[in-house]
């Protein structure tokens, strides 16, 4: 598979200018029919301290990063779509919420040294949109932002034109360190068809 040259959510909303009010209305349904939307939020609240710092790396409408900071984070979510950027903060006012891109972004505060998070969480497929010049750029801005001892976890399915492998490989050569390997959010054995990924700094 080839990786796409330019990023698929900036094409996608490209080609329809109501693309990204069509994704978070598909949530808002989602949740008014009572489906379970949160069940990545839970397994990262299972794995942190309460009160850790957390980022939601692609955090769409916040809905992950929301109900982590419902329950007590400190939660910063970063997306390059503004509209979705927009519904976060007015759906989940507890968490911060800004536009960036992945691939280049910088979270601070008071221009001092780049923010640290104890655990950063980057669902939905998110890495697969981004375009092959933004893949490693954004593993190394997530490296940047992880504490000494933080893990960052990732999820996105197989077919989405980002092997396992490759992601890996990006990983290592971004300073990461594979740590542990699952096929669900539910922590079940490595499978072929879903990657959840925990890693860490490698040194």
């Amino acid at each position: 598979m080839t990786a796409p040259e330019e990023n698929v959510w900036i094409a996608a909303t490209r080609a329809n200018p109501e693309h990204s009010q069509n994704f978070a209305q598909r949530w808002r349904t989602f949740a008014q029919e009572g489906r379970d939307i949160f069940g990545e939020a839970r397994a990262i609240d299972a794995m942190a301290d309460r009160g850790s710092r957390i980022l939601d790396a692609g955090c769409g409408t916040g809905r992950i990063g929301g109900w982590l900071a419902e329950r007590g984070h400190q939660v910063v979510g970063i997306d390059l779509d503004e509209h979705l950027i927009d519904v976060a903060r007015e759906d989940y006012p507890q968490a911060r919420w800004e536009v960036g891109n992945l691939a280049d972004f910088t979270l601070s505060e008071d221009s001092s040294a780049a923010l640290e998070f104890d655990v950063i969480v980057s669902a939905g497929n998110v890495l697969t949109f981004l375009s092959q010049s933004e893949r490693l750029p954004a593993l190394v801005k997530l490296r940047e932002h992880l504490a000494t001892d933080g893990r960052l976890v990732v999820g996105f399915g197989a077919g989405r034109d980002y092997e396992f492998a490759d992601f890996e490989a990006d990983a290592a050569v971004a300073g990461l360190e594979l740590q542990q390997r699952f096929s669900t959010w539910q922590f079940h054995r490595p499978a072929d068809d879903f990657l959840v990924a925990v890693l860490g700094r490698a040194d």
